[in-house]
C-alpha cells in the first residue's frame, strides 16, 4: 500500500507497532529469565556454543567432586592406620621397660611371673591395636594388605598408599621373644629394637602418603574452584546490568503498548469523513 494511504483493511502503523512490541516482549522475557535464574545461558537456545562449553565444565566439576570424595576416604584409611601405628609405637616404650626389668637377674621368681604377664598383655594389646586399625574394610597394617591405588585426578592418575605389615613384624618379634630368664630377656631387646624400627618406618611411610593425599586434595580443590569461576563467567548473568535493562524494557513495553493503541485508533478516524 502506498505510503500515506489510509485503509481500514491494512493498518501499517499497527503492524509496525505490534512488531516492535513483540520484539520488546521477547527481550523482556529473556531479561526476566536471567534475573530470576541468575544465568544468562540456561540452554542451547540461548547460546549453543557457550552452553556446550558450560556442560563440559559442569561434567568436570562433578568428576573433581568424585576425586575429592575418594581422597577423603583415603585420608580416613591413613588416619586410622596412623592411629594404630602410633598407639603401637607408644606401647613399644612400655614393652621395652618390661623387658629391661625382666633382664635384671636379681628379681624374684614371683616378680618375674608378674612382669612376664604384663609383657604378654602389652604384646596382645599391640596386636589388638593393629587388627582394629581398619577403615571401611581396609587395614594397611595387617598381613596380606595390598597397595591401595587412589584416583587423584580426573585423568585417572593415582596415588599409591603403601601397606605396612606390622602384624607380621609383631608376630616375628613375639615368636622370638623369650623373657624366661635374665639372659634371654637381654637378647629379646635386640628383637624388640628390630620391631621398633619397623614401626618407625611404617609411621614414616604413613606420614609421607598422608601428606601426598593432603597436597593433592588441596590442589584438586583449587582446580575445581578455578573451573567453577570459569563456568560462572560463561553462564552467570550480571544482575546489576540485567536489572537496569529490565527497567528500560518495561518502559519500552509501556510505550509500545501506547503506540499500538494509537495505531489501532487510526481507522476509526476515517469514520468522521463520512459523517
Amino acid at each position: 500500500m502506498p505510503a500515506g494511504q489510509n485503509s481500514i483493511n491494512t493498518n501499517v502503523g499497527a503492524l509496525v507497532a505490534l512488531q516492535n512490541m513483540n520484539s520488546i516482549n521477547s527481550r523482556l522475557d529473556q531479561t526476566q529469565n536471567r534475573v530470576s535464574t541468575g544465568f544468562k545461558v540456561t540452554g542451547a537456545v540461548d547460546d549453543a556454543s557457550s552452553f556446550s562449553i558450560a556442560q563440559g565444565l559442569r561434567g568436570e566439576l562433578k568428576a573433581y567432586s568424585a576425586v575429592s570424595q575418594g581422597l577423603a576416604q583415603a585420608r580416613g584409611v591413613m588416619t586410622v592406620a596412623e592411629a594404630g601405628a602410633t598407639s603401637v609405637s607408644n606401647l613399644v616404650g612400655d614393652i621395652k621397660k618390661k623387658v629391661v626389668e625382666l633382664a635384671n637377674a636379681a628379681i624374684t621368681t614371683a616378680q618375674r611371673s608378674i612382669l612376664t604377664a604384663d609383657f604378654n598383655q602389652l604384646v596382645d594389646q599391640a596386636r589388638a591395636f593393629l587388627n582394629q586399625a581398619t577403615f571401611q574394610g581396609t587395614n594397611l597394617l595387617n598381613s596380606g594388605a595390598a597397595t591401595v591405588n587412589v584416583i587423584s585426578d580426573i585423568d585417572g592418575s593415582t596415588i599409591e598408599l603403601r601397606p605396612n605389615d606390622l602384624i607380621g613384624d609383631l608376630d616375628t618379634f613375639s615368636g622370638a621373644a623369650d623373657v624366661s630368664d635374665a639372659s634371654s630377656a637381654t637378647s629379646t631387646l635386640d628383637a624388640l629394637a628390630t620391631f621398633e624400627s619397623a614401626v618407625n618406618t611404617a609411621l614414616g611411610n604413613i606420614g609421607a602418603d598422608t601428606r601426598q593425599l593432603n597436597f593433592q586434595d588441596d590442589f584438586i580443590g583449587k582446580i575445581s574452584d578455578a573451573v567453577e569461576v570459569g563456568l560462572g563467567s560463561i553462564v552467570d548473568a550480571d544482575l546489576a546490568k540485567e536489572s537496569a535493562k529490565l527497567q528500560a524494557l518495561q518502559i519500552q513495553q509501556q510505550l509500545a503498548s501506547q503506540s499500538l493503541s494509537i495505531a489501532n485508533q487510526r481507522p476509526s478516524i476515517l469514520l468522521s469523513l463520512f459523517q
